[in-house]
């Protein structure tokens, strides 16, 4: 976010959402392009790039180790170093806000010749890493982090990796997107086991890359790579981004809006399943295939929600859209529990606990649980919202001011600029009536 642009949002009530638009690109497909299209050999286009913080400071890291990365700001063009060509950086690689960019980076970085320093903002070196640094010291890798399992993670160069089979312990794409890194530079197969689906974008690219891995039930396993090949790339919009206005239009009256060319990927579109349970009017339009991942026009229409047991198999796959699904819940006849999503207690803020905290500002009954929440139909009454600098939590409680009874103010919200630059001109263009303050 510029820094001339207060950090504030201001919600007044009202606005009906319609016409067509399109969010930005896909956050987690934007990092995994970047990295393969890093580490192949020849040249990676990639078009849709999300031009936020989070993707941004993937390709800054990358740079410093001697990959070159051209961005217009409508292209990304990277000329590959091949597997081994990556060079060691004379400082350590910051990588802001970013968890994806961190633990995806921590296993492709593990099985490199030269030394590296991971670190962060105040809000990544505190969530936890031990979770892929352990797995990847059972691949022998060396790697040291905080007495408290956080960055600053070291990680020693020159250790040859062995594959290992490795059964996650939570659903988690982050972690099993690190050890397929890793696992292109492990002798032998790299083999995890997951009871969960979890996001499979990094599985699809590695195709698109000439390296594809096998996947037999929930086992997928990977080899050593000899070469990953460059390519062209184009990704959808971001779904996780395009959650805010399926929502938005949902809850105000009289909305119809169409959101193009959206990633549905069968492993991120759990909150379409959790929405129309609830009752919302989505259809599915123009339904096609782009670089290997689904897409479609989504078509929403306002509609009267009911309050639902929010299914546990679908919380794994929606996790990242639970502070919206939270606020549409609030907009549900009667009451909406959500359990089995203890991740979120360890996101970019405690979302759980953030989301309570806003609700309470605002007038909406609710109650947390270790794992999830219990929420019931009521009127956001408005107030200020602290979103804690968790993107998320501060566009959900920017659409809850739709349905507000009077404004909504939401601080601390500079961080929404590491997932959906153009959040607040977006909104206004759908219907929102969003100022900054």
């Amino acid at each position: 976010m510029n820094s001339n642009i207060s950090s504030s949002f201001q919600i007044k009530p009202g606005g009906v959402i319609s016409g067509r638009i399109i969010v930005p690109g896909d956050k987690s497909i934007s990092h995994r392009a970047l990295m393969l299209g890093a580490i192949a050999e020849g040249n990676t286009t990639i078009t849709g790039f999300l031009q936020g913080e989070d993707t941004l400071a993937t390709a800054k890291v990358l740079r410093q180790m001697g990959v070159k990365i051209e961005n217009d700001g409508k292209l990304v063009r990277i000329n590959g170093v091949g597997l081994n060509g990556l060079n060691e950086s004379n400082i350590s690689l910051d990588l802001g806000n970013s968890g994806t960019s961190a633990r995806l980076m921590i296993g492709l970085l593990a099985g490199q010749i030269f030394d590296s320093e991971l670190i962060g903002d105040k809000s990544l070196m505190k969530r936890p890493m031990l979770r892929v640094v352990n797995p990847l010291r059972d691949m022998n890798a060396e790697i040291s982090c905080s007495d408290k399992g956080t960055l600053p993670i070291n990680i020693i160069g020159g250790c040859k990796l062995h594959g290992i089979e490795y059964e996650l312990p939570v659903a988690s794409a982050q972690l099993k997107s690190c050890l397929l890194l890793a696992g292109l530079y492990a002798e032998g197969v790299t083999t995890i086991i997951e009871h969960q689906a979890t996001r499979d974008h990094t599985e699809r690219m590695l195709s698109a890359f000439s390296h594809p891995i096998t996947r037999h039930q929930n086992r997928i396993s990977i080899c050593k790579a000899d070469r990953l090949m460059g390519t062209d790339i184009n990704i959808p919009a971001d779904f996780s981004s395009a959650s805010f206005f399926i929502v938005a239009a949902t809850i105000a009256p009289g909305s119809d809006i169409v959101l193009e060319n959206v990633g549905i990927n069968p492993t991120r579109d759990a909150m379409l399943k959790i929405m129309e349970l609830m009752g919302a009017d989505i259809k599915l339009e123009n339904k096609r295939e782009q670089s290997g991942e689904p897409v479609a026009d989504i078509h929403i229409k306002s509609s009267e929600l009911c309050g639902i047991n929010i299914p546990k198999e679908l919380v794994p796959i929606a996790i990242d859209e639970f502070p919206i699904i939270m606020i549409a819940a609030s907009c549900a006849k009667g009451e909406t529990r959500l359990s089995g999503a203890a991740e979120l207690r360890v996101k970019e803020s405690d979302r759980i606990q953030s989301m309570l905290d806003g609700f309470i500002a605002t007038g909406i009954r609710a109650e947390d649980t270790e794992d999830g929440m219990v929420i019931q139909e009521s009127k956001f009454n408005g107030g200020v919202v602290n979103s804690h600098g968790d993107h998320r939590i501060a566009m959900a409680f920017a659409i809850a001011g739709l349905v507000s009874k009077e404004t909504i103010v939401v601080n601390d919200c500079e961080n929404v600029a590491t997932s959906f630059p153009g959040f607040v001109e977006l909104a206004q263009k759908a219907g929102v009536n969003i100022t900054y303050v």
